[in-house]
């Protein structure tokens, strides 16, 4: 192909050429404000290469641009706004559906309590009084959790897992309240929801990362830098995750101070799911669009859907973010047709906060934070339930629970919100 031709698709691909007072607009390459007018029925531009007697890659491009608005009869192609778009629907295997709500709470337990007896418990101490058993401690505050009941209305069904030997002793119901406010648990429950995805790392390969709130009870005061006014309302706590965007289980959870950005999230989020999952595919929106986060998807063998902004430009040649920035210019419909599963991440938060709230209860920050990893532990385990019935995954949280216990490394993670 002619260089000018070649150069020409690039411009018609990447610039907006627009149709003024007769002539065609063409923006240049090497000066961001400069243009070129170029006149069709010519064949004639301004530029330098055109008046030297070759047709240029401005003319090139106006020619593509018209090729792409005119059918091939010559007509001007219409665009119209469709008012009533036909509706797309997925289908639901209701009977599998049904059964899998009505089994779910029963299954719950036995799922959550089979995922808790591979934790290891940490030392007694050699005075005062010992504490319960931190298996314990997680399968009652996952279980207040999914119950949505307070603590003092949880006591019936904390005496009935007692009684159908899901609990080592019986406890008070109030008590959970301190498991929360423990800040040992929090790295532990982080990794008991990367463990409670395993079951489903033959089934997803494409994930989507995203964050989202919840709120609290503490309220807050804060400048609008938009608008230039102060504000006031309920604090929250803010939670990264990635999820699979078949299932909609998550893989892992990152939760830090409100203002954090999600960027920087991109890279520990994918690294946790890649240690468990092949990953195919990694979308996500423009939030997490940097280098650094294009190179790790592709570094564990994923391919990266991450849409670029108005002022992004080609980067350096041979890099992934050079490859992803022309398949998104020159392939935008098929890259957007793999973009669009980030949806996915919404629909995930949505389940989590439609069935365990959208708020906390806790009040101090290592309790609020606990809270919300347990709602997401929740969640992934009515995805395995869900997934048992539907797809039939067997749902195997642990090969062998005393030897996975002696490997099960809870991951350290920041105590501040």
């Amino acid at each position: 192909m002619d260089p000018r031709e070649q150069r020409g698709i690039v411009i018609a691909a990447m610039c907006r050429i627009i149709h003024k007072n007769g002539v065609w607009l063409v923006p240049s390459q090497s000066a961001a404000e400069k243009q070129y007018e170029v006149n069709l029925a010519t064949e004639k531009c301004t530029c330098p290469d055109c008046e030297a007697g070759f047709v240029c890659k401005h003319v090139r491009a106006v020619r593509i641009v018209v090729r792409r608005e005119r059918g091939m009869n010559g007509d001007v192609t219409e665009t119209r706004e469709v008012t009533f778009a036909e509706k797309k629907t997925y289908r639901q295997d209701w009977p599998k559906y049904d059964e899998a709500q009505m089994t779910e709470k029963n299954r719950f337990l036995a799922l959550l309590h089979d995922l808790c007896r591979g934790v290891p418990d940490f030392p007694q101490p050699r005075t005062g009084r010992r504490h319960a058993p931190l298996s314990d401690m997680i399968f009652a505050s996952a279980y207040k959790v999914y119950s949505g009941f307070s603590s003092r209305r949880f006591a019936c069904d904390l005496k009935d897992a007692f009684d159908k030997g899901y609990l080592t002793q019986l406890m008070h119901s109030v008590r959970i309240c301190a498991y929360f406010e423990n800040p040992l648990l929090t790295p532990t429950l982080q990794s008991l929801i990367v463990q409670s995805s395993l079951p489903l790392k033959s089934v997803e390969t494409v994930f989507a990362p995203d964050s989202t709130g919840f709120s609290t009870c503490r309220f807050i005061r804060w400048f609008d830098e938009k608008y230039g006014t102060m504000r006031s309302g309920h604090d929250w706590v803010k939670a990264h995750a990635i999820c699979g965007v078949k299932t909609n289980v998550v893989t892992a959870v990152e939760i830090l101070d409100r203002d954090a950005n999600d960027c920087p999230q991109f890279r520990p989020l994918v690294e946790t799911t890649a240690k468990n999952f092949k990953i195919g595919e990694v979308t996500a929106d423009k939030a997490y669009l940097s280098h650094d986060n294009l190179a790790c998807v592709n570094e564990n063998g994923g391919t990266p859907f991450i849409p670029f902004k108005s002022n992004s430009l080609q980067g350096e040649a041979g890099s992934q973010w050079e490859k992803m920035f022309l398949y998104y210019n020159f392939r935008r419909e098929d890259f957007l047709r793999h973009y669009h599963l980030r949806s996915n991440a919404e629909s995930s938060f949505s389940m989590v906060k439609a069935k365990f709230g959208d708020s906390v209860r806790s009040k101090t920050n290592v309790a609020m934070k606990n809270e919300v990893l347990c709602k997401f532990l929740c969640h992934n385990i009515c995805v395995v339930h869900q997934s048992q019935v539907e797809l039939g995954i067997e749902p195997v949280f642990w090969s062998n629970p005393k030897l996975d216990a002696g490997s099960f490394q809870p991951r350290q993670a920041s105590l501040s919100l």
